[in-house]
């Protein structure tokens, strides 16, 4: 069978995964989006269907008013003796927790914070005897001598009463002499060895992923003289695939094992989609795992020995979604902790409140929107609207973060109404770059994107208008912007800082990736 990569195109980050008797289980890190941390299955590991979001409560990722790149940082999942564990870090509040579940698609319980358990990236690893160990990231206790100077740690885990046992043992900092960021470490066993598999080198160019070994659960562990195992930071800035590393390793039931991971396609040098999941094979020799041996990079398709077992949507596309009890679709994401109704599914469409936030705070505006996942791609939605005061307005999103961002909206300003494009742009604002008087009972618009070139425009039924030809989406990468995000297109609705009790209905996003 042959598998495309990325296996999930678009902003998909920091990938763990495991397998349960026939199927595998996939998380991502979801940041300040909500509903967090999306969780896939599959069979094949060709076709993913989302069957939730682990994260569906607010009271479950609080992230108060931070930026886009705070919240839920790498996710691990596992399982053990018929419960699902999935642990990760809120760095905006709390900390490290641990939730559980029975099944896989929910519900997940609310969050159990790990007392003591300092640091980001933690995982789950549990020894052939049952016990639990708590591996994660700290910073050197003897003071931080350099950019990233952090260690792994190991500590056992009481997943009665959520808290660490003993004393924690630091057992790796790094490959690499003075190594930077080493995080996201896994810890595994076969044939006598644990196995520490973490990322180093920062999640930009110098990405890695690096493996040590030892007897012991808490070392001392041996570095593979071959580190880094994988990485792309050789390939240069022209290479189509960068930025590769935080890998999570699994097997199938005939002993065959896969590595995910994170990489970036970049465009013109600049990543609009963020970091996305890619699949590779691994293979064992003299007690180490090698990915992708005799060619030792990401491929375009991977051949596995696995039966495809699912099925495409009916674009072709192997990624599918479910549906939330509300109607609205697992893979949709909203800002932070929306306020209760923000948006709802109302007939064929959905229905978004006029809050009085815009993109460009750190707030829970009101949007609903879905991964960019091609730098060639038509977006559109149709809304309709009746704006009752000045700045209500809504329309069609590109969202970076609160930094960087692009709407084409209808709507309310200085008294008439209109429809126009505003921008926000990290180190400039916001600008309005182009605007027309309208007057109609709704209207469509669409984002074109081809590279690092869109165009913006509406139609009232006479005709499609362009208000702007060839915006630069450069402004919208992680190398303009900054953050771990990658760019979604949403349905947008705001009040303008103004309070409102006005809604908008949109007909939902029509997404045609080319």
């Amino acid at each position: 069978m042959e598998i495309k990569n990325p296996i999930l195109p678009g902003f998909y980050p920091d990938p763990s995964v495991c397998a349960v008797g026939d199927k595998f289980y996939l998380v991502n890190s979801s940041f300040c989006y909500f509903p967090g941390v999306p969780i896939f299955e599959s069979e094949d590991l060709k076709h993913w269907h989302q069957i939730g979001n682990i994260l569906d409560r607010n009271s479950q990722v609080p992230c108060g008013k931070d930026g886009m790149s705070r919240g839920i940082f790498a996710p691990t999942i596992r399982y053990h003796a018929g419960t699902y564990y999935m642990i990760t870090t809120n760095v905006s509040h709390g900390g490290n927790f641990i939730v559980t579940a029975k099944d896989p698609a929910g519900p997940w319980s609310e969050p159990h914070y790990v007392a003591g358990a300092d640091g980001i990236d933690p995982s789950l690893f549990f020894d052939e005897d049952g016990t639990c160990y708590y591996i994660g990231t700290r910073p050197n206790p003897e003071g931080v001598g350099h950019n990233g100077d952090w260690y792994i740690y190991i500590q056992e885990v009481d997943l009665e009463n959520w808290r660490l046992l003993g004393e924690y043992k630091l057992v790796w900092n790094g490959a690499m002499r003075k190594a930077e960021w080493p995080e996201g470490p896994h810890l595994y066993k076969k044939d006598g060895w644990y196995y520490i598999m973490h990322a180093e080198g920062g999640t930009g160019p110098a990405h890695a992923v690096c493996v040590a070994r030892s007897k012991e659960i808490y070392g001392p562990y041996e570095g593979n003289l071959m580190n880094p195992v994988f990485t792309h930071r050789h390939l240069g800035k022209d290479y189509p695939i960068r930025y590769v590393g935080h890998a999570d390793l699994v097997s199938d039931k005939e002993g065959n094992w896969y590595a995910v991971m994170l990489a970036s396609r970049p465009c013109e040098w600049h990543t609009n989609m963020g970091r996305e999941t890619f699949l590779a094979k691994v293979t064992w020799e003299d007690g180490w795992p090698v990915f992708n041996a005799g060619i030792g990079m990401l491929e375009d398709v991977v051949t596995v020995p696995l039966t495809e077992k699912g099925a495409e949507d009916k674009d072709g596309n192997p990624v599918t979604s479910g549906i939330a009890a509300n109607g609205i679709p697992f893979s949709m994401v909203m800002l932070r902790n929306p306020e209760e109704g923000t948006a709802v599914k109302d007939g064929e469409g959905y229905r978004l409140k006029l809050l009085p936030y815009t993109l460009a705070e750190c707030e829970p505006a009101a949007y609903l929107g879905i991964r960019q996942t091609s730098y060639y791609f038509t977006a559109s939605t149709t809304v309709k609207l009746v704006p009752e005061q000045d700045n209500e307005a809504a329309g069609l999103a590109l969202l970076q973060s609160e930094r960087a961002s692009v709407a084409v909206l209808y709507g309310q300003f200085d008294g008439k109404k209109k429809v126009r494009v505003v921008k926000n742009e990290a180190n400039t604002g916001l600008s309005v770059l182009a605007e027309q008087e309208v007057t109609a009972e709704k209207v469509t618009f669409s984002i074109r994107q081809k590279g690092q070139v869109a165009s913006l425009s509406y139609d009232t039924g006479a005709g499609e208008q362009v208000l702007v030809s060839e915006l630069s989406t450069k402004f919208l990468s992680t190398e303009s912007a900054g953050g771990f995000v990658g760019c979604t297109v949403g349905m947008y609705a705001t009040a303008g800082g103004e309070k409102s009790g006005n809604t908008a209905w949109f007909d939902g996003i029509s997404y045609q990736a080319e």
